[in-house]
């Protein structure tokens, strides 16, 4: 299974964002990942409205956007507006988020929810007839370079279990390692959310790190044996 890879641009370098865009894309990523936060949902501010509209101005690339945001449903005109081409919610601030949902599919939009660590599957279950995308945050939302929470694999095994009954995609956010994307990945997860823990580390380029993780993707996938 091809993998989805998204470059988390909170972590990017924003002395010089046109060229870190240019560099990333060429490098091969997938999707440009922007996380917006109103400092109430998350005690935290993200990026803005003319940080999204320049990195959708310069890029072919799909652009994503996640709201840890306190009423999503706000904001989503705005991202309408700029051609957002995927936008996650976190279901448990917006009083509606069916309706929300619906919104950004009436709007040609691909509909994910975000699950923050805490979050139940059970509180969400009947909402995945609906969304298109699962993004599963293994780190407490807010910041870069927080640390992993192990009881999250549990999560995201149960999800596993049902995206095929649902026909959701899963992808995981936070602290993402080369190690986790083997694992995940050989399970059917189908994206990754990159910060800190791989793409935006150490002194190898961004496309030294996005080889190494595909080129470990298909060598694992090659040595995967399939039963006759």
């Amino acid at each position: 299974m091809n993998i989805e890879l998204s470059a988390s641009m909170m972590c990017a370098d924003f002395s010089c964002l046109k060229d870190e865009v240019k560099l990333l894309e060429e490098a091969g990523i997938d999707i440009f990942h922007i996380d917006i936060m109103d400092g109430s949902f998350v005690d935290n501010f993200g990026m803005g409205y003319q940080d999204m509209k320049f990195i959708k101005s310069i890029t072919s690339k799909k652009v994503e956007a996640h709201l840890m945001v306190s009423k999503p449903y706000n904001y989503l005109d705005i991202l309408f507006n700029l051609g957002i081409d995927i936008i996650y919610i976190h279901p448990e601030v917006d009083p509606d988020p069916a309706t929300t949902i619906e919104k950004m599919h009436k709007h040609g939009v691909i509909a994910g929810i975000a699950i923050n660590p805490g979050t139940s599957i059970y509180t969400i279950e009947e909402l995945l007839n609906t969304v298109d995308r699962v993004l599963v945050l293994g780190v407490n939302p807010g910041h870069a370079g927080r640390q992993y929470q192990p009881y999250v694999d549990k999560k995201i095994e149960k999800l596993l279990n049902l995206k095929s009954d649902f026909n959701f995609e899963i992808y995981i956010d936070g602290s993402v390692t080369k190690e986790r994307i083997n694992i995940w990945s050989s399970k059917g997860v189908k994206g990754f959310v990159l910060g800190t823990a791989t793409l935006f580390k150490g002194n190898k380029s961004y496309k030294e790190n996005l080889r190494f993780i595909r080129d470990e993707h298909i060598s694992l996938c090659s040595n995967i044996k399939v039963n006759p």
